[in-house]
């Protein structure tokens, strides 16, 4: 048994941007970072480190959304230094990590109201925040081919948006790492709380630790279940998703090309890559619980949504990798950042599609929150021991979840029978589905619309999850 000072679970881009900041920040600090390889979020990321291109109409309308937003316009701020500094410790051994900027925003006929809403305020958010948001031809964006039903009807372009190449990223992180002695990288393990301190327990040995980070994606909850089963963390589900990167003929463009972000899901988006290939990107499937490998409907939909909406001439394109990941969504679907409600017990996760961009905010804020005891205003109000965030009402949710159903069906061009009024009836449908939906779920807890599939898919097991967080805090002494 070893004793160490931090130890972090989680070994993705969150948990090893924290490990990275805890070690630089006090030298002497001694830090395990426990992790599992396999389907995270970090190593099937698009990387589009963008602020203005993950914006959404109802986002905006929300306390919380514009809180999001402003943390994305800080985290582009920190980029350039951190990623600076992350290369120079890493020294020879960082790879070429494909950085660069510009992203056109592609307002195509494969789309309804909701990207139109979305293209209208991503343009607001820029004027907000003094972003520049230039109008573009669309015979102007480069390497786009689409099919003539699919096509474009709108262009802007964004050169402040950054992207990068998630896996080199990762690469550069692990560099780093190896580079401060005083970092040991385990397996994974099991988290327990002993006596006032924690065990984790691995492959390589078991080590104890007065301070612990979870930053475990979407197996944050399970591992902090086992900690103390009625700790009144909110609850994580996973979004899967999936993408795909090509080797085309020709050679790749140096910028994103994307649509707004759309139903229930990130834009459909392209980003290039250090080897010169094409990252498209991707799918996004709410589920209770991780899953181990892609869909065929996943695969379906990117290579249809690739081929229709970007180039059509990708046909003839090699593919190079399937990547397959599950992105951590609290179940209000904002971020769990900060102390527990238990002493030494911190956690990073929850952060969705952000967890990347946002990253060096969020080490650096929370490496300085467990250093010195100084509450930081970019992560209070995302407290893990909170209730459920509601800034819509329920009939708002099903509002907005019902027109993103409406949006899904545009996307895969669903055409109904001209007779009657099957558009509205469609629509009424499936306001009733959600109406229904939303009647399941507690009182005190507003499913927030991009989880909807998941609450009629599951909608009792949802329910009893949301409940027993309820029930948590209602038994909290006060």
């Amino acid at each position: 048994m070893a004793d160490v000072d931090v130890a972090v679970v989680g070994a993705g881009v969150l948990g090893r941007s924290i490990a990275y900041t805890l070690a630089c920040a006090k030298p002497r600090l001694r830090i395990v970072v426990s992790g599992r390889r396999g389907s995270g979020a970090s190593q099937a990321a698009g990387a589009m480190l963008g602020v203005l291109g993950e914006v959404t109409s109802a986002g905006v309308r929300t306390r919380h959304g514009e809180l999001r937003l402003g943390m994305a316009v800080e985290a582009a701020a920190r980029w350039p230094a951190w990623r600076e500094g992350l290369r120079e410790r890493a020294g020879k051994a960082a790879p070429a990590d494909g950085y660069g900027a510009g992203t056109y925003i592609l307002l195509n006929g494969a789309s309804g109201p909701l990207d139109d809403a979305s293209f209208e305020a991503m343009r607001a958010a820029g004027a907000r925040y003094g972003l520049p948001v230039e109008d573009s031809a669309v015979s102007d964006v480069p390497a786009y081919r689409p099919l003539d039903n699919d096509r474009a009807l709108r262009a802007v372009f964004l050169p402040q948006e950054r992207f990068l190449d998630a896996r080199r990223w990762l690469q550069t992180l692990d560099a780093a790492l190896r580079a401060l002695p005083n970092v040991d990288r385990v397996g994974a393990g099991r988290l327990r709380a002993h006596d006032a301190a924690y065990e984790v327990t691995t492959r390589q040995g078991t080590f104890t630790a007065g301070r612990v980070v979870v930053a475990a994606g979407a197996w944050s909850s399970a591992l902090l279940e086992r900690v103390e089963p009625e700790l009144p963390v909110l609850p994580v589900v996973s979004a899967e998703g999936t993408a795909v990167t090509l080797r085309p003929n020709d050679p790749v463009p140096p910028v994103v090309l994307r649509t707004p972000n759309r139903a229930y899901a990130c834009a459909f988006h392209a980003v290039p890559q250090a080897d010169g290939t094409w990252y498209l990107g991707a799918s996004a499937a709410p589920a209770l619980h991780p899953g181990d490998a892609p869909t065929a409907g996943a695969l379906r939909f990117l290579l249809d949504a690739g081929l229709g909406q970007l180039h059509h001439g990708l046909t003839g394109a090699r593919i190079d990798r399937v990547h397959h990941g599950n992105r951590p969504v609290a179940l209000d679907g904002h971020p769990l950042l900060g102390n527990a409600g238990r002493p030494g017990l911190w956690v990073a996760t929850g952060t969705h599609r952000d967890g990347l961009h946002a990253s060096p905010l969020i080490a650096q804020e929370l490496a300085a929150e467990i250093l010195h005891g100084t509450p930081s205003p970019w992560l209070t109000p995302w407290r893990p021991d909170r209730k459920p965030i509601a800034d819509l009402t329920a009939a708002d949710a099903i509002e907005e979840a019902a027109t993103h159903h409406a949006a899904l069906a545009a996307e895969s061009r669903m055409r109904p029978p001209l007779t009657g009024d099957w558009p509205g009836l469609l629509a009424d449908a499936y306001r009733q589905l959600m109406q229904q939906t939303y009647a399941r779920m507690p009182d005190g807890y507003v499913l927030p619309p991009e989880l909807a599939p998941l609450g009629y898919e599951h909608g009792p097991a949802l329910a009893k999850l949301a409940q027993g967080h309820l029930d948590r805090l209602a038994g909290r002494p006060s």
